[in-house]
């Protein structure tokens, strides 16, 4: 048990200054770079956790990205800047940069007929790999894009939570 809470206080670690980093990129005003660095890191700690209790990499990766949306949020009206100035460098952590990699250089390796002969597995590679990342990109945006969708017709500071989430304008006055 205390192991995996050091697996998880590293891997909050690492994502926090990995989107800490991506902020900084963005052009994330200095007040909201520590905010995106913790969601960042809570995002990815719920993918972590997630893929410990075996959910799956786009279960969990689909479970982290409506986490970071719906919190994103709520903590961009705390910074005052808009959500995506946020969210987007707190998913940076888990685009699947790895599986995209693996399907290039497979594909690259496809255009030599000895290898091709060597490792008949390339083509099949190449297409888990390809479908891993699309599935990934598309978990991130979709995840991302719920809580704009819910919360589309509201500002936040508008937004109370219990029985009037879900109402128009019209009908909270």
């Amino acid at each position: 048990m205390e192991t995996f809470l050091l697996e998880i206080a590293l891997d909050f670690a690492l994502a926090f200054l990995v989107a800490a980093c991506w902020g900084v990129l963005f052009g994330t005003p200095v007040k909201a770079l520590y905010m995106a660095g913790l969601l960042g890191g809570l995002g990815h700690s719920v993918r972590f956790v997630l893929l410990e209790l075996g959910l799956g990499l786009v279960g969990s990766t689909l479970a982290a990205s409506v986490f970071i949306g719906l919190i994103g949020i709520y903590a961009a009206h705390k910074v005052h800047n808009p959500p995506v100035v946020i969210t987007m460098p707190a998913c940076i952590t888990m685009i699947p940069g790895l599986y995209a990699y693996r399907s290039m250089l497979a594909a690259i390796k496809l255009s030599d007929q000895s290898i091709l002969d060597k490792d008949p597995n390339i083509i099949p590679t190449i297409a888990h790999n390809a479908v891993l990342t699309f599935s990934l990109l598309l978990t991130l945006a979709v995840g991302i894009s719920i809580s704009a969708l819910l919360f589309r017709n509201k500002s936040v500071r508008d937004i109370r939570l219990g029985k009037d989430i879900f109402k128009s304008k019209e009908e909270n006055i």
